[in-house]
């Protein structure tokens, strides 16, 4: 089921607002430019993709994503974009990409092994040999929801120039390596607060190794930082470079 926050058009429409471009946009751009067959898997509202044809990137790239809301919206800003609307499992994949992406913490998403389990492996069918997969995670151990609270509010403004307050808050107990939590948007577009409500999976990067290793995805390196940095308990993220085996 796709979240509320990227299926609902008038919160799908605060999302590039809300996560301005930053350092692991640049991380990911310079990736794919150097790539002459792209998926960005979960690609949003498509402007990693949209950047990249608009800095002149001529090979193929193709945007997949199950929430229709945010295609509209990537359709809109670049139309030389294959976007499809769906997930891993839409079709039959066939070594026909160089470079698998998931940007924006999507892999967190897939909660369930067997859901991983299957998302790696439709990865590892679509890229050919030697291709890379690249993703981030947050690292489990920087404990980044303690922080997801009520009094740490953002207010932005929608396109209209409304503002529009957002907020987290954290489903305690926290069991394992699920974070279970709510995103509350409130302003005077609706009548009330809109509500979502989402799980995320803090993978170990041990865990993570094991997961893509079992699909024929070697890790060639895992960073902490965007400047790829050591990874260390302290470090915020877990960036992962994966390339497929032989």
């Amino acid at each position: 089921m796709v979240d509320r926050a990227f299926a609902d058009p008038s919160l799908a429409a605060l999302y590039d607002v809300l996560n301005s471009w930053g350092p692991g946009d640049d991380f990911y751009l310079k990736l794919v430019m150097s790539a002459s067959s792209v998926l960005d898997v979960g690609c949003g509202t498509g402007r990693l993709l949209a950047r990249a044809r608009s800095d002149g990137h001529r090979g193929r790239l193709m945007g997949l994503d199950p929430a229709a809301a945010m295609l509209v919206r990537a359709r809109d800003a670049e139309r030389d974009v294959e976007w499809v609307l769906g997930d891993l499992r839409s079709r039959a994949w066939d070594g026909e990409f160089d470079l698998v992406v998931m940007t924006g913490h999507a892999f967190q998403e897939i909660v369930a092994d067997e859901e991983i389990r299957a998302a790696l492996r439709s990865v590892r069918a679509a890229l050919g040999t030697g291709g890379r997969f690249v993703f981030e995670t947050r690292n489990p151990s920087a404990r980044a929801w303690e922080r997801w609270t009520p009094q740490r509010r953002c207010e932005v403004s929608d396109a209209d120039g409304t503002a529009v307050q957002v907020w987290h808050e954290v489903e305690l107990p926290v069991r394992g390596d699920r974070v279970t939590f709510t995103e509350t948007y409130e302003g005077a577009r609706w009548k009330g607060p809109q509500v979502c409500r989402s799980t995320l999976r803090f993978l170990s990067p041990d865990a993570l190794s094991r997961f893509l290793t079992e699909a024929g995805l070697t890790v060639v390196g895992q960073y902490g930082d965007w400047g790829r940095g050591p990874l260390t308990p302290a470090s915020p993220e877990i960036v992962t470079v994966a390339q497929a085996a032989s």
